[in-house]
């Protein structure tokens, strides 16, 4: 007796399925295995591709920045911010001095007077700024619980940005040599402010920063520039690659600061030249895509001991290194 087979399954015999060849063509194999250096995910590749930026930086030494085309210049979007506290002695007289826009100035009953404190006070008298004497309290909670006031807050509209290519364009009108710091993805404000103070110590003219995922000029960056904020601008870009690109366009080398950058800063090649420094975030770095348009990768020879810079550090020290370099060949 036949066994009976499972209830509606199909009697028919299936025929053979071939690979179609697949099996053949998979035994054939991928061809020889690319070099190291075609390899663009390899050390060796990433090596070749850093080469070959610098030797087209190189091959660009001798043009000079060209005159910026301003109708062709993509403008920033101005921000939305509601107005910012500048807080503390130093920043507040700094922010005055440079008669930044200010609405309302803030001071702490009962405030010690110092030579500081008076010139703040007379400066507000004389431009008419509103002046509110409100107890340390209050000032506390208007100013945050992190602030470090010293009994003294100014109040200022969102910081007005310039546009990149203006800020070149306005360097070389002068004469002058540009020296900027561009900031990728650069998140504490406190570093900005410290490289907006850095710039401005060792002879810089302005700092950029892109306009999303990073760092503006907020309070705590003015706070920590220590009033440099005042005498030098920044920038702000809609897109830092594109920004960076156009730089290079008009005769400014773009170099980036990173731990494993394959040109070592003590004795830079390009400090004569016209330079715009990038800084990267304070965990990831530099992006891929600004690596990409860097003319060089620039290394801080540091102790083995300690890890990596932050942001503000590593701009300084190669600002100072620029600086240095400008100031023999000047000489």
């Amino acid at each position: 007796m036949a066994k009976p087979g499972r209830p509606g399954a199909s009697k028919k015999k299936r025929k053979a399925v071939g690979s179609g060849g697949q099996g053949k063509q998979a035994l054939e194999g991928r061809g020889p295995t690319p070099k190291a250096e075609d390899r663009t995910w390899h050390p060796a590749g990433k090596r070749k591709a850093a080469q070959e930026r610098l030797e087209s930086a190189r091959a660009r030494h001798g043009r000079q920045p060209g005159r910026v085309d301003a109708a062709a210049k993509p403008r920033p979007k101005r921000s939305a911010d509601e107005s910012e506290l500048i807080t503390g002695r130093n920043s507040v007289v700094e922010a005055l001095r440079a008669r930044i826009p200010a609405s309302t100035l803030y001071l702490a009953s009962r405030l010690e007077m110092d030579d500081r404190v008076k010139e703040i006070i007379g400066a507000a008298t004389q431009r008419g700024i509103p002046i509110l004497e409100v107890m340390r309290p209050e000032l506390d909670r208007i100013t945050g619980p992190d602030s470090v006031h010293q009994g003294i807050a100014l109040k200022v509209p969102p910081y007005e940005y310039q546009h990149p290519l203006d800020l070149l364009e306005s360097v070389i009108a002068r004469g002058g040599k540009p020296l900027f710091v561009a900031l990728d993805g650069v998140t504490d404000p406190r570093n900005v402010g410290a490289i907006v103070r850095s710039t401005a110590a060792f002879g810089g003219q302005g700092v950029i920063v892109p306009q999303r995922r990073s760092a503006g000029m907020t309070a705590s960056a003015w706070k920590t520039s220590a009033g440099a904020a005042a005498r030098i601008p920044v920038a702000m870009a809609s897109n830092l690659t594109q920004t960076l690109k156009a730089f290079k366009e008009r005769g400014v080398f773009v170099l980036g600061l990173d731990a494993g950058g394959d040109v070592m800063l003590p004795g830079l090649e390009f400090a004569d030249r016209p330079v715009v420094l990038v800084a990267g975030s304070e965990g990831k770095g530099l992006s891929r895509l600004v690596t990409e348009t860097c003319d060089a990768v620039v290394s801080i020879p540091i102790s083995s001991a300690t890890e990596s810079l932050n942001a503000g550090i590593a701009a300084s020290v190669a600002l100072y290194e620029v600086s240095r370099l400008r100031a023999e060949a000047a000489g």
